[in-house]
């Protein structure tokens, strides 16, 4: 086993449970249709990642789905909030003897391979990585150790994240990756080529 780990929370993609601020806008069938979209789009950046990648599922574990067995080692998310949720997952990864942890939710269209190995190697010389969302959260965290405050007193889903994450790290050696924007809104999709196939129902 190497030393790093990177983390994946990703959702169930079921039809009304996914993407419900998009859905509020585009429809359930056409978020569905785009979460499934974006959880093939994170397979396709991470799998040839050469570090061990761990899936938690929102809800069951799927034995035959796009995460391929013989790449990621599938879990269960455990915890009433995000927080919690992101904090066992953590735990659970430093128990297990690694070194460098990074997690990463499944919707950034943006994210590359190439920005998860700067954020790996960046835990080379930093206790901490985080990469700042343009909505006021962040769509990476990365750590060497595990610091609890992180994941405690926090506003999930709202635009104090990041600077509340930034307050707790304040004595820490931190690097920031470059901003990105996440898919939560019809706003950060509608001007995006990909997501065009989607939306066609929108331009009628």
């Amino acid at each position: 086993m190497g030393s790093s780990l990177l983390i994946i929370l990703t959702r169930n993609p079921e039809l009304g449970k996914c993407k419900t601020r998009l859905a509020a806008k585009v429809g359930d069938t056409a978020a569905l249709d785009i979460y499934k979209f974006l959880l093939q789009h994170t397979v396709s950046f991470t799998k040839n990642l050469t570090v061990e990648k761990w899936v938690f599922y929102s809800e069951d574990i799927w034995e035959h789905d796009i995460w391929d067995n013989h790449i990621y080692t599938k879990k269960l998310q455990r915890g009433p909030d995000l927080g919690t949720r992101m904090l066992n997952a953590f735990e659970e990864g430093f128990k297990a003897g690694f070194k460098k942890i990074c997690i990463i939710g499944s919707d950034m269209y943006h994210l590359s391979q190439a920005n998860l190995e700067e954020a790996f190697s960046r835990l080379d010389d930093h206790d901490f990585v985080v990469g700042p969302a343009e909505d006021g959260g962040y769509y990476l965290l990365g750590m060497t150790t595990l610091k609890k405050e992180l994941f405690l007193n926090k506003t999930w889903g709202t635009n104090t994240v990041l600077s509340d994450t930034l307050k707790d790290l304040r004595a820490d050696s931190v690097f920031l990756l470059s901003e990105k924007n996440d898919v939560d809104h019809y706003e950060d999709i509608k001007d995006i080529e990909a997501f065009q196939p989607f939306l066609k129902h929108m331009k009628k």
